[in-house]
């Protein structure tokens, strides 16, 4: 059968396809769920059902749309670029420095600073300023963290005076990947989310001090670039999402404007590893918000509404934080495997695989943005007034010190629905540049446009899932 045949049957099916679509949507009713503020501390009842039965729709249409237009377009669409400036590398290590500098401050904050975690400086940056704050950023504005990242410009000083320059004393194993960095992601996930007191200062001083440390020796034992690739997560983690920044910069230092997400469809295939890592790092963020429903919680036994703490929860918690990443892995895996056995043309699980996890990272945005924007809004202020008096001396070197804090921007009925539509509006758009992406990934696998469409259903399908999944968690009743 030729591809124009294929396609002709293919738009029919999908002809079919939408009709059950419509018919569902029609037949669905709107159920009440819950929608909260900032730690939940208001219950706002909403339709929910709207949100989840449009979302759902908006993302198998956008599947139907893409399936119908040709690939050329597509293709000259990510393509467009808009010249802007040219930014050398001459800063760098001297920003590099002066993000050490004030890692370190912060580290003694942690230690001689307040014990108050909304009062000491060290959580609140690190939890809200940088894995909250700064992720957005990255995936904003481009790859920030290259030149902000306390490890660059320590590393070439003290290589340039051992008098060894870039060369490193051994080297990194081709198979190992960046396994490295999967080990040390879940270990920080652990820490964020079930460890009984990840905002301690001191606690978290020795945390993010000892793990600085043992990233400069690797560093230098194994050459900056090799572990930064492999071995440094934040590293890893933060370049992924730099790929979906409408920034791009090549290799003479040219910056321009971009389509957002289109520099993922430049990567190359990830290794196992990597995709384990671009996984891991969504079905963290998942966990997190599941693990507050009361739906979880009732899983073990645990009433909501008298939560005995996390120390009572470390082993379910431990157990939750592995089984949704086996689980989101599994159901991807599978279904790469059935759309390429749809679609054929023989190509490997891994390869597939590899391509195809680069759509994962608008949904981890999303996610991150959807679950981490009260906290942002509220305890960023935090920072601010912190930043001011580091070490609870009375100090105002911002002049932020005794800045009013306005919790009321995230409580309230009119802030709990703005928020709650800022958070399902990502969540939607996130898997909506997702199913565009994974289009582009498989045009790049099935040349002819019937396989390609036929490659990409069952994702499809998982994304509806998982955009389903979010709103529910944005939804329903949790504790916090």
């Amino acid at each position: 059968m030729s591809g124009r045949t294929e396609g002709g049957a293919v738009k029919c099916c999908l002809s079919q396809i939408l009709l059950v679509c419509l018919a569902a949507s029609a037949l669905s009713l709107p159920t009440p769920a819950f929608a909260h503020a900032s730690d939940r501390g208001h219950v706002l009842l909403l339709p929910t059902g709207y949100y989840l039965v449009g979302g759902a729709f908006a993302v198998a249409a956008s599947f139907l749309v893409l399936a119908l237009l040709p690939a050329d377009q597509l293709g000259r669409f990510w393509r467009r670029r808009l010249p802007l400036f040219t930014l050398g590398d001459g800063a760098r290590a001297a920003l590099s420095l002066i993000s050490f500098a004030g890692f370190a401050s912060l580290i003694a904050a942690g230690f001689l600073g307040s014990r108050d975690p909304l009062s000491n400086p060290l959580p609140l940056v690190i939890w809200t300023l940088l894995w909250a704050g700064f992720t957005l950023l990255q995936g904003f504005l481009g790859d920030l963290w290259s030149w902000l990242n306390p490890w660059y410009g320590p590393v070439r000083l003290l290589s340039r005076l051992a008098g060894r320059g870039g060369e490193a004393a051994w080297r990194l194993p081709p198979w190992l990947g960046c396994w490295p960095a999967v080990v040390l992601f879940f270990a920080f996930a652990w820490f964020e989310l079930i460890d009984p007191a990840p905002d301690d200062p001191t606690r978290l001083a020795w945390a993010a001090g000892l793990y600085w440390l043992f990233t400069l020796l690797a560093m230098l034992l194994f050459g900056y670039g090799a572990w930064a690739r492999g071995g440094e997560f934040l590293t890893v983690f933060f370049s992924m999402v730099a790929r979906f920044a409408p920034v791009v910069r090549d290799e003479r230092g040219r910056l321009a404007l971009c389509w957002p997400g289109a520099k993922l469809l430049t990567a190359a295939p990830l290794p196992a590893s990597g995709v384990a890592f671009l996984l891991l790092a969504l079905s963290s963020v998942s966990y997190d918000g599941l693990s507050k429903t009361f739906f979880w919680l009732g899983l073990f036994g645990i009433n909501p509404l008298e939560f005995p703490g996390r120390t009572a929860v470390i082993g379910s918690g431990s157990f939750g934080l592995v089984l949704t990443f086996a689980l989101l892995a599994a159901v991807f895996l599978l279904a790469v495997a059935v759309g390429q056995a749809l679609a054929g043309g023989g190509h490997r699980l891994g390869k597939a695989a590899g391509l195809l996890v680069w759509s994962i990272v608008p949904i981890a945005l999303a996610y991150h943005v959807a679950h981490y924007l009260t906290a942002l809004l509220v305890d960023g202020q935090y920072a601010l007034a912190a930043l001011s008096d580091p070490f609870a001396l009375g100090w105002n070197v911002f002049g932020t010190a005794d800045m009013q804090i306005e919790a009321g921007i995230a409580a309230g009925a009119g802030s709990a629905w703005w928020l709650w539509n800022i958070q399902a509006g990502a969540i939607i758009l996130g898997h909506l540049l997702a199913v565009l992406v994974a289009h582009g990934f498989a045009a790049r696998l099935h040349p002819v446009p019937a396989r390609a469409v036929l490659s990409q259903f069952p994702l499809t399908l998982l994304m509806i899932a998982y955009t389903v999944f979010g709103l529910w968690l944005l939804a329903t009743p949790t504790v916090g």
